[in-house]
């Protein structure tokens, strides 16, 4: 997740994906955009950005069903 220190919705989104993740393990990681200039310019604004797999898949809310989909579908690769 592309976020960055006082996000609210960066927070909420990280909330949903960690009850996705107690449901189906996988890895999360939190990536602060801040001080970083291509990560910056990349996102901007318009965080949190949820990447599954190195694609982006949710910008600003994420919905548990679809993320968990997104989750079960790599497995199944």
């Amino acid at each position: 997740m592309y976020s960055r220190p006082g996000c609210h919705l960066c927070d909420a989104a990280a909330d949903v994906v960690r009850s996705v993740q107690r449901r189906c393990p996988f890895e999360f990681r939190i990536v602060d955009i801040d001080g970083d200039a291509d990560l910056e310019r990349r996102y901007g604004a318009s965080i949190p950005v949820i990447a599954v797999d190195g694609r982006s898949v949710f910008t600003y809310r994420v919905e548990p069903a679809e993320l968990e989909r997104e989750v079960r579908r790599l497995w199944s690769t």
